[in-house]
């Protein structure tokens, strides 16, 4: 330690880009991240790794001034001190005071977006290495209420391990960070503390998705119980009326009017009321997204439609929305349907976006669906949201069953103890008796599970027990420690092929 100190005495009158070629003292166990090499207030500050963690390391030729304002070890007392950090709440606080870009912002004006799902704290290095090269945003911090309890991480932890890996990485093109699937404002709250300017609204819980197969005298009388005001507005805005979007025509008959009306008004009014808590909190530094995805049954083109106006008569400004969409969009696996189907539905869904305000088609479940990127990428002209997750979760695994194929065996026993479990919070149709028994495969064959369907879905929903196993959690973060790099470099390539199929133009 002391070799590097006086080394990096040396460096304290260079210019940055001097100290970044010259800062690593190879004699030492600390090796920073090059692009995280910052000069500022009399002192350099970086990023940097030994064999057990990273944190952040600060050399400064005072005492006080920005070094004080981080907690953490002090080393030396001579003209030249050090200070080495842990990343914690507060230091994740004080590095965004100083470097304002590696905090997360709203990304209403971004025309393409992509949410970069990431439940170990460890894949922004990977989602930025990728997005970088293409004409996109990412949201780097998104996670669920239901992602949190499986992880046992908060929403501070979330965006905190995104603000450290965004200065390791330089990365200063702006970043969105993700309150997902929140159905409760005192939700959305907890989001907000911590600084996420996205809410993902899901409405499935307001909404009256099960009148959808209401018979037709049972959606009179339901009807009949809306107020008065409303009944009137809607029949004369939308009853018998036809709407053109893009080379469609949308009818609005009466049935359809009152079905709407008594699917989605209670749960659209539920998003003004979010739509002006958010308003109070944020001013207009805020994205909100409607979700109507967690349904049984497709949205139709007439409910779309009839939503998106609802919206924008209760003046909600909204930047993204969810429809559930025709086939099924599963977990870790391809698109599972029709595609000409989905292309010919997609397309009413994306010229309705662009008629009523311009708002992104969000597509939830969204990663892996190579199939049908091509099909969103075109009909959209880029105007999106892809919404990925557990993608990430699953290239760690990989990169445990690469490297580590005993570990990789203990975690996929864990994985099938705990898959029955795991069905009741998420739905999959894998048929996991055609994954081989991993006591019969070479370690070599291992990674091969990852590209079987059965297995992807397996291992994908089962990363709660996983994570929380006392005997596994440990070994687990280690070994994403030492396969830091080739973690980073299997997302980069993973999450290029979700870009390139889409048709992200490149910078």
């Amino acid at each position: 330690m002391k070799r590097l100190l006086a080394h990096a005495s040396t460096l304290m009158e260079s210019k940055e880009e001097d100290i970044r070629k010259n800062i690593q003292h190879h004699e030492s166990p600390i090796s920073f991240y090059r692009n995280s090499i910052h000069k500022k207030d009399n002192s350099i500050i970086a990023m940097a790794r030994d064999h057990v963690s990273r944190f952040i390391f600060i050399v400064s030729n005072r005492v006080d001034g920005m070094i004080a304002e981080f907690a953490g070890e002090q080393i030396g007392d001579g003209d030249v001190v050090a200070r080495k950090c842990p990343l914690n709440e507060n230091n994740a606080a004080v590095l965004r005071r100083f470097f304002p870009w590696t905090g997360p912002v709203s990304l209403r004006n971004r025309k393409t977006t992509i949410g970069c799902g990431d439940r170990l704290g460890l894949a922004t290095a990977g989602h930025i290495a990728a997005v970088k090269e293409f004409d996109v945003t990412p949201v780097l911090a998104q996670q669920s209420m239901r992602e949190l309890e499986l992880t046992g991480r908060t929403y501070r932890q979330v965006v905190d391990d995104a603000t450290f890996m965004v200065f390791q990485c330089g990365y200063k093109g702006g970043y969105g960070a993700d309150g997902d699937h929140l159905k409760t404002i005192a939700d959305i709250d907890v989001a907000l503390q911590a600084g996420m300017p996205m809410i993902t609204l899901d409405l499935s819980e307001v909404m009256n998705a099960a009148a959808g197969e209401w018979s037709q005298p049972d959606i009179d009388a339901a009807f009949e119980s809306v107020s008065m005001v409303v009944k009137e507005r809607v029949i004369s805005q939308y009853c018998d009326k036809s709407f053109e979007v893009g080379s469609s025509v949308i009818k609005m008959d009466q049935a359809t009017v009152k079905r709407c009306t008594v699917m989605y008004v209670a749960a659209l009014d539920f998003a003004a009321e979010v739509h002006e808590h958010l308003h109070a909190r944020r001013g207009k530094q805020f994205d909100l997204e409607i979700s109507i995805d967690e349904t049984t049954s497709p949205t139709l083109p007439s409910h779309h439609l009839f939503i998106a106006r609802e919206l924008q008569y209760r003046q909600v400004e909204f930047t993204s929305l969810a429809p559930r969409f025709i086939g099924e969009f599963q977990k870790a696996v391809d698109y599972i349907g029709d595609p000409d189907e989905f292309a010919r539905q997609f397309q009413v869904h994306a010229d309705i976006a662009r008629s009523h305000g311009n708002y992104k088609v969000s597509i939830h479940s969204g990663s892996d669906k190579f199939m049908v990127y091509p099909t969103i990428g075109k009909m959209t002209d880029m105007r999106l949201h892809l919404k990925t997750a557990g993608t990430s979760w699953l290239e760690a695994v990989r990169v445990i069953a690469v490297n580590s194929p005993v570990l990789y065996r203990v975690i996929h026993q864990c994985a099938l103890s705990n898959f029955t479990k795991m069905l009741k919070l998420y739905h999959i149709t894998a048929d996991i008796d055609k994954i081989p028994d991993v006591d019969s495969l070479y370690d070599e064959d291992l990674p091969g599970l990852l590209e079987m369907p059965e297995a992807r879905q397996l291992l994908h929903i089962t990363y709660g027990p996983i994570l929380n196993d006392r005997s596994i959690r440990p070994l687990f973060f280690e070994a994403m420690h030492r396969y830091e790099d080739e973690y980073e470099a299997t997302l980069k390539k993973h999450f290029e092929k979700h870009l390139e199929l889409l048709g992200v133009p490149r910078n």
